[in-house]
């Protein structure tokens, strides 16, 4: 008898699509022009799918009049905002990469990636957070000789370029499309980078059209769908799951405000009568403890995404109990796989839901590997998880070793991510392989001891990371926020509360408490920077020095 290997292939009875962007976007204003497409809530902006495709193209024209052509990178630095899906939309109309810029960048990371990309056009907002993006882009322009022309949203660059769309040839557009090809690389996005700059993945149409249609079709979405999208709009996340799932369904886009605010992000629920919301666990976890959380009304809720890092068992029960969240579904990717690779479905049981990342997407290949060998492990043994298909990227964008080194020679893309599959192809993260804590030998996975401090009724988030210890390598330290109004919890309370409960060696030996976790603009945490802030808070000294490898 063998036992089964930890492979599994995602099957569909429908075929992949094989359109590009500005297809998609014509084809569902053609079938719905009335339908309600997309809505600002902020500034109570609203368009139907008819005007969308016409706001798009003019965009598309504008970019033409400037002189951008097939294969052209275009910029894109900005939060949240209606533009930023009409560039979206309007740069793919006429084949242009569209390279999406994190929000939270400075001047050194801005000018890194306009050279690295070849930036010829950049569409920026003024400023955000007060960020003033408008002189840093001026103070890194020198640097950037590609940089031909800043068009600040809102200013007269943006209405210029709006002007010259309106009054193009739609003939012209019409050409520009029918010389497209789906596998054409469209967006590059860049990972962020915290062992080093940070690399571009590089998307085609085929890529994120397919993975946004199959992600919203496993929430079953339908043209009555209205999605309520806070997450970052640069990253795959925002504008693949969220903007291009509702697309390629007829739905609508909700933008509830231009960087995430959990208040503003409940109103617009309870406003738009939203039936599908998405969010980081942190994200969710910032608006059920929301001061005026039970006055607002959420019953639209049906649906929605938890993605991004680990859920709680406790905040996704919450969710579905709280927020009415039935159907709500866990998924698992990367930008560099498009980036959804696996995804719970609606009737999995809450238990599925709360304890995997669900099983493989359609038309997608999954297997755990040892790390080491490269052997595919049996099922219920943790390894790393690869992934190949469609899904996976075209490569880093000028950067063949860096893609040799993350896609093998069989088109396998290694994650990095430690998971385990069960008999039934689900598939639990244990956590990064960078993460890892091994104690005197004894290999630990924060995860878990994440999800039980998460059961202490005081405890709003933790997260556990590996310090320097002289003795036995590695020590656990957990990070703790507290509930409005709970006291502080002590290395020796959670020693209490974990004796008998957890095995000793996976106990945290030190606590820090603390008003937030130093976060990326996705609302994933920062891991490494929480290792090193650990080792200097704690004063460890020399061990510091001798941190394994």
């Amino acid at each position: 008898m063998t036992t089964a290997a930890s492979y599994a292939s995602g099957t569909s009875d429908e075929p992949l699509l094989g359109e590009t962007i500005g297809q998609v976007l014509d084809r569902v204003a053609a079938a719905q022009p009335a339908a309600p497409a997309l809505v600002e809530v902020g500034t109570g902006r609203r368009w139907t799918y008819a005007e969308l495709r016409a706001a798009a193209d003019e965009v598309a024209l504008g970019l033409l009049a400037a002189g951008v052509r097939r294969g052209d990178r275009v910029g894109i630095w900005a939060p949240n905002l209606a533009e930023w899906t009409l560039v979206q939309f309007g740069s793919a109309k006429i084949g242009a990469i569209l390279v999406t810029i994190n929000p939270a960048y400075r001047s050194h990371e801005l000018a890194y990636v306009l050279n690295q990309a070849g930036i010829g056009l950049l569409v920026a907002a003024p400023s955000f957070k007060g960020s003033d993006y408008a002189a840093m882009i001026e103070s890194v322009r020198p640097q950037c000789p590609a940089l031909r022309r800043v068009v600040l949203i809102g200013g007269p660059e943006w209405d210029g370029l709006v002007a010259d769309g309106r009054s193009g040839d739609p003939a012209e557009l019409a050409h520009r499309q029918a010389e497209l090809s789906a596998d054409d690389p469209i967006n590059i996005q860049y990972t962020s980078g915290t062992t080093g700059f940070p690399k571009g993945a590089t998307l085609s149409h085929h890529n994120i059209v397919n993975n946004g249609y199959f992600v919203g079709r496993l929430c079953g979405y339908t043209p009555a769908d209205r999605v309520c999208i806070p997450v970052p709009f640069y990253h795959c996340f925002g504008m693949v799951m969220g903007n291009l799932g509702a697309l390629t369904h007829g739905a609508t886009m909700v933008i509830p405000a231009p960087g995430f605010d959990p208040a503003a992000t409940l109103r617009a629920v309870a406003a738009e009568r939203c039936t599908s919301l998405y969010g980081v666990p942190t994200m969710f976890i910032a608006e059920l403890a929301d001061p005026g959380f039970d006055g607002y009304d959420l019953s639209s809720l049906r649906t929605g995404i938890m993605a991004g890092s680990p859920c709680p068992v406790e905040v996704m029960k919450q969710v579905v109990q709280r927020m009415g969240m039935t159907e709500v579904t866990i998924c698992y990717g990367m930008t560099e796989t498009s980036p959804v690779s696996t995804q719970t479905r609606a009737g999995d049981s809450l238990e599925r839901r709360v304890s995997t990342v669900g099983r493989v997407h359609p038309h997608v290949e999954v297997k755990v590997i040892d790390p080491a060998t490269g052997r595919t492990l049996p099922r219920g043994e943790p390894g790393e998880l690869c992934t190949r298909g469609y899904s996976v990227m075209l490569g880093y964008w000028d950067e063949p070793d860096k893609t040799a080194q993350a896609i093998d020679a069989a088109r396998w893309m290694h994650t990095g991510d430690l998971a385990a599959m069960d008999d039934e192809g689900y598939l639990t993260i244990t956590g990064r392989i960078k993460d890892m804590v091994i104690r005197g030998g004894e290999n630990i996975y924060p995860r878990e001891i994440e999800e039980f401090l998460h059961t202490h009724p005081d405890v709003l988030d933790a997260q556990v990371v590996g310090v320097p210890d002289q003795r036995y390598g590695e020590e656990l330290c957990a990070w703790i926020t507290m509930r409005a109004g709970a006291p502080a919890l002590t290395a020796e309370a959670v020693h209490e509360f974990a004796t008998g409960r957890l095995a000793h060696f996976k106990i945290p030996r030190y606590v820090l408490v603390v008003p937030e976790f130093p976060m990326t603009v996705t609302g994933k945490v920062r891991k490494v920077e929480m290792r090193e802030k650990s080792a200097q808070l704690l004063d460890l000294g020399a061990a510091a020095a001798i941190r394994p490898a």
